[in-house]
């Protein structure tokens, strides 16, 4: 019997192009599909920060609450909004091949980097704190929106510049003229993935979702969402990590920082593939005990001040 796929995703034009690419995967392989957009809390609520909503998947809640409630039968995310725990009842049915890692500025010109009064937009904490380890006197604002909201802002603004993710812009050909490539940035966990999850007992849609899943991908973007989870970070911490596979072996870089970016606690190790298993777990537990245990706690009351 032929089923219909309900594609479930957030209604922003970055978005819609993933869940396209997905559609249209499917479509090959023979399925039937149809997008069914749903405007999520991250979307509509604009005016604060994300970490001042207190709890992590503010994009991907509205689309878990579809696919329980029989809405929609799968749900495509730009994996690193997606919390390293799921709803009950809900997997991952397959990660996509990865697109560009890197976080880039797009800039109005670059001579503020030579000065102290340089004035960066970001609705991250990751891109905050890297920035400002090293650019120690410049200031942050936040920025928030989707991408084109963000770019709008920028360029009615009178911030030097703003960072965004590459893959982000590169996916709907909005990368500017002016921009600089930040490859000294450690970029969020399961950046440049795109995840598709479904219910765990829809055995049709897990089977046809299966030929999709790009197996040296989901194996870097899970060392570095096991490493998120066990420093317990999601969306409250800045938290960068990137896994790369090259020649049968992963080359694993990452780091914990502080809200000023002053302290940095990193770590950067190689593993055969075949021994991947439960390496992001032993990277975080030596940030940990290299002092990332205190450094999280104080992050967290910080934290929780900013939004008391």
């Amino acid at each position: 019997m032929s089923r219909v796929i309900r594609i479930g995703t957030r209604d922003s034009e970055l978005a819609l192009w993933q869940a396209n690419a997905v559609k249209n995967a499917l479509e090959k392989l023979g399925h039937e599909t149809k997008l069914v957009p749903v405007k999520s809390q991250g979307d509509l609520v604009l005016d604060k920060p994300l970490y001042e909503f207190g709890i992590t998947g503010i994009f991907t809640k509205t689309l878990d609450v579809a696919m329980i409630t029989n809405q929609i039968d799968i749900a495509v995310h730009s994996m690193k909004d997606v919390p390293t725990a799921l709803p009950q009842g809900i997997v991952e049915a397959a990660v996509l091949k990865r697109a560009n890692t890197h976080d880039i500025l797009v800039h109005k010109g670059t001579d503020f980097l030579n000065d102290d009064d340089g004035i960066i937009a970001t609705g991250s904490l990751r891109r905050q704190a890297q920035w400002l380890h090293k650019y120690p006197n410049h200031e942050i604002v936040d920025l928030r929106g989707n991408v084109n909201t963000r770019l709008q802002k920028l360029e009615d603004s009178t911030w030097n510049g703003a960072v965004f993710a590459a893959a982000g812009l590169e996916r709907i050909n909005l990368t500017p003229e002016a921009y600089l490539d930040l490859k000294w940035m450690i970029p969020a966990p399961a950046q440049g993935a795109m995840l598709v999850v479904a219910k765990e007992d829809d055995e049709f849609c897990r089977k046809a979702l299966a030929a999709l899943n790009h197996e040296s991908t989901a194996v870097c973007v899970h060392i570095e969402r096991e490493f998120l989870r066990v420093l317990e970070g999601g969306c409250t911490a800045p938290i960068g990590a990137l896994a790369t596979v090259q020649d049968g072996t992963v080359h694993f870089k990452a780091a914990l920082f502080s809200l000023d970016g002053q302290e940095r606690i990193g770590v950067e190790k190689e593993i055969p593939v075949s021994q991947h298993k439960g390496f992001g777990r032993k990277c975080a537990e030596e940030v940990l005990s290299a002092g990332g245990d205190v450094l999280m706690r104080k992050i967290k009351e910080e934290v929780n001040n900013t939004k008391g």
